[in-house]
């Protein structure tokens, strides 16, 4: 039982940070950016690429050289989102919601193939693993590895949230998702913070790919689907646009995964935690943290 909740806070951990840019993103213009899990993967191959030119240094440092990298690929992939928003999704602000979701798909799409061909259609094995001897904790084993990438992912949900709740530039992302006219007139630049937003999201989005990449081993150009329906999931099971919310539904898809594996097998253990999405959404469509609200106009 303890090994199940350490593996499930583990996965969880990365599903939280990157479902954090799904609602970052959707409570302050309601637009699902589904191109989001493919910043996850470039975030990966960013670091990829960069521990690949480092070679033996990258390797003699290890957990280190992670740390680092994944500070340049938090950079390069929001301003990825940067450009994303910029091109894709600042024109279209005032067009149809499918066109709006299309586009978003697009996105994903051009992100994906993008990298196909920059990078080819084979797995890459990343230069820097985290393998570490075991220590066993009330039954469950781990190691100081795992313990390390969870501390950062917590760290990173800290910093959001205090950046959200007690900074300015939080106050102005609140005043927007209330009523983004209302905060254009009281002298809000709507622009520049829905661009922070993109950036923040974008950014978080691309150290989970570094975790990812440094704890499985293995990248490839369709990481980023399934990781990116699965933050959707927990965005929605914690309260889309709710920032705590999206902490929440990430730990509890995790730990629904883990515990589905043990139950049912591994083979379905995506089947259990969508089935679950079916069934608690139909019992509570707003998520665990989530409010009704009225539509915007």
């Amino acid at each position: 039982m303890t090994q199940l909740l350490w593996n499930g806070l583990f996965v969880g951990s990365f599903y939280a940070l990157v479902a954090l840019g799904y609602t970052m993103v959707y409570g302050i213009i309601r637009l699902l950016n589904f191109a989001h899990g493919d910043l996850y993967m470039l975030g990966a191959f960013v670091g990829f690429g960069v521990l690949s030119v480092a070679g033996g240094l990258a390797t003699g440092l290890g957990f280190v050289a992670l740390l680092i990298v994944m500070v340049i690929a938090m950079l390069v992939t929001g301003t990825a989102g940067l450009v994303l928003e910029r091109v894709a999704y600042r024109p279209l602000r005032g067009a149809p919601r499918l066109s709006v979701l299309i586009t978003a798909v697009g996105a994903s799409f051009a992100l994906e193939y993008g990298m196909r061909l920059a990078a080819g259609p084979n797995p890459e094995v990343y230069p820097v693993r985290l393998a570490g001897d075991p220590v066993n904790l009330l039954g469950a084993r781990i190691t100081v590895q795992q313990a390390s990438l969870i501390l950062i992912a917590i760290l990173l949900m800290a910093g959001l949230q205090w950046l959200v709740m007690g900074t300015e530039t939080g106050r102005a992302m609140r005043a927007i998702s209330q009523d983004p006219t209302a905060a254009l007139y009281m002298g809000i630049n709507v622009d520049a913070v829905i661009a922070r937003t993109f950036f923040i999201g974008s950014a978080l989005a691309g150290a989970a790919g570094v975790m990812a990449g440094g704890y499985y081993g293995k990248i490839d150009f369709l990481m980023g689907f399934i990781i990116g329906l699965k933050a959707f999931t927990a965005a929605v099971i914690g309260g889309i646009g709710n920032i705590k919310g999206a902490m929440l539904g990430g730990l509890a898809l995790g730990l629904l995964e883990s515990f589905g594996t043990a139950w049912v097998g591994g083979q379905w253990r995506d089947v259990f935690a969508f089935g679950f999405l079916i069934v608690f959404l139909t019992l509570r469509p707003t998520g665990i943290l989530g409010e009704r609200v009225t539509e915007r106009v």
